[in-house]
């Protein structure tokens, strides 16, 4: 989170066991504590607070690379100090940024010429690309409007209500107006036909997913560009589309190569990607790419020479490790095309295990699709006396920690749980996590209803049907949960051998 928050009055200090040897008195949770101390104890008291945290391999809510080589995090680690924006002192850095921005462009079909740079740069996710991206769609629908005299103080943006929360921050931070395309059962993305009824003369852009992040599904970008480019030229508008492909970007081309969503379609002005999910490398590094130079107005581009030389910058922060930019040269360079194709194969292969084993199951309905990012997204055929965060909340006695969630509008009476598969996922995982899933149904189906079910009689104003919540008594609920839980407890004790 951003906002922080501090503890109760009553929990001010930090204590520490270990650190006892070294330290004598505790130290303040919410100060600058007044002395020093030894740094063995500043260790230790961070290590122990940071056992607490979950553990990343097991997060399987997360898109983002939890593990990488180990000849990669020696590059990081020895990177580490350099600041990314001192182009003129780390020349090489600034170099390896240029290989990968261009490498990645070749990669979404830019059309360039043989000898011609790419236009793009690197950001610390994808959040920040995608804020580039969209401050240089406003500014390009702005000049426009100016130069042909019209108004130009209230543009919007058309996208599903499926995208991620960064673009409803653009939409307030930078004053456009976010226009929502509302899912549906049985499809949650944007429907393009939709999508382009409601572009109007306003709109700066219509914004892609390739990977939504509810359930993985790639939207039908080819089918986007022929709509909005029939529009268009009914119009005389030239309203263009950008792809968020933060998830999708670094599997469509591995996988899917013949599918056409990048700079294959005239409208696709600029693509983002998230190098930290499957461009495999920790958290910490996104890419924006454009068409061409036209379509980054060159107004948005600061000069700086105090650090040494002239250095173009287009960034909404400054300072940042370069470590990141290492590593995704690193990947890029050691898995070649070939390795990339070769974990992506291997996650949807994973992915398939474990859609499988909850098929088998019997108690879940898939509502990702085979083809997008490898994840599955699933809910629960029946969940009248237990639902998916049950499921989720009990998955973590276990380790895992598995969302669960509602879809947006007009879905949101849909509950899924989703498991990213990553490449660290591995088949032995995928199984294992089936066996605990199936602990925690066994689990639940020994227990109480969470909600009491409710019971429709006749009767009421007109014939209607009343519905009525049948209610028990206290000493009926107590009796009932008494029962269930020395039933689980003398089976736990079977299964641990207890005598």
């Amino acid at each position: 989170m951003v906002l922080s928050k501090t503890a109760s009055e009553s929990d001010v200090s930090v204590h520490s066991t270990f650190a006892s040897r070294y330290v004598r008195t505790s130290l303040p949770r919410f100060r600058m504590p007044e002395n020093s101390i030894p740094k063995e104890a500043a260790y230790q008291i961070i290590n122990d607070e940071l056992m607490l945290d979950g553990n990343p391999r097991l997060n399987l809510a997360s898109f983002v690379t939890t593990w990488m080589e180990p000849e990669c995090d020696k590059l990081m680690m020895a990177s580490i100090n350099k600041n990314y924006v001192d182009m003129d002192e780390y020349p090489v850095t600034t170099e390896l940024q240029n290989r990968c921005v261009n490498m990645i462009a070749h990669l979404f079909n830019a059309p360039l010429e043989e000898s011609e740079p790419a236009v793009g740069v690197g950001t610390v996710g994808s959040s920040e690309a995608i804020m580039l991206a969209g401050l240089a769609f406003k500014r390009k629908w702005q000049n426009k409007r100016k130069a042909e005299g019209k108004p130009h103080d209230k543009p919007n943006i058309v996208t599903g209500a499926n995208v991620q929360v960064c673009w409803e921050k653009f939409a307030r931070y930078f004053e456009v107006e976010l226009k929502e395309v509302k899912l549906r059962e049985d499809y949650f993305v944007m429907d393009p036909e939709k999508a382009v009824e409601m572009v109007d003369e306003n709109t700066i852009c219509v914004a892609a997913i390739l990977g939504s992040t509810l359930n993985g599904e790639f939207e039908d970008v080819k089918l986007l560009n022929d709509l909005l480019a029939e529009k268009n030229s009914k119009t005389g508008w030239d309203t263009p589309i950008h792809v968020d492909a933060a998830s999708g970007g670094f599997i469509a081309p591995f996988l899917y190569p013949e599918l056409e969503w990048d700079f294959r379609l005239k409208l696709v002005k600029s693509i983002n990607v998230s190098g930290h999910k499957y461009g495999l490398v920790y958290a910490g590094i996104g890419w924006v790419i454009w068409r061409s130079k036209e379509d980054l107005p060159e107004e948005l581009i600061f000069h700086i020479n105090y650090l040494g030389a002239d250095q173009p910058t287009f960034t909404l922060n400054f300072s940042k490790g370069s470590s990141q930019v290492i590593a995704q040269y690193y990947q890029l360079i050691r898995l070649g095309f070939e390795g990339y194709r070769n974990i992506m194969e291997n996650c949807r292969e994973n992915m398939q295990v474990l859609k499988e084993g909850l098929e088998n199951t019997g108690r879940f309905n898939i509502v990702s699709k085979d083809n997008g990012v490898p994840l599955v997204a699933f809910s629960l055929k029946d969940s009248r006396r237990h639902d998916e965060f049950e499921v989720s909340d009990y998955l973590r006695r276990f380790g895992w920690i598995v969302p669960a969630y509602t879809m947006p509008p007009d879905a949101q009476h849909v509950t899924v749980l989703r498991v990213v598969i990553r490449e660290d996922f591995s088949r032995t995982l995928a199984e294992r996590l089936v066996v605990d899933i199936r602990k925690v149904l066994h689990e639940l189906d020994g227990l109480p209803a969470k909600i009491t079910p409710k019971t429709a009689v006749d009767g009421g104003e007109a014939g209607k049907s009343v519905t009525v919540v049948s209610k028990k008594s206290d000493i009926e609920t107590q009796r009932e949960i008494t029962t269930v839980w020395r039933k689980f407890v003398l089976e736990r004790k079977k299964m641990n051998g207890v005598c």
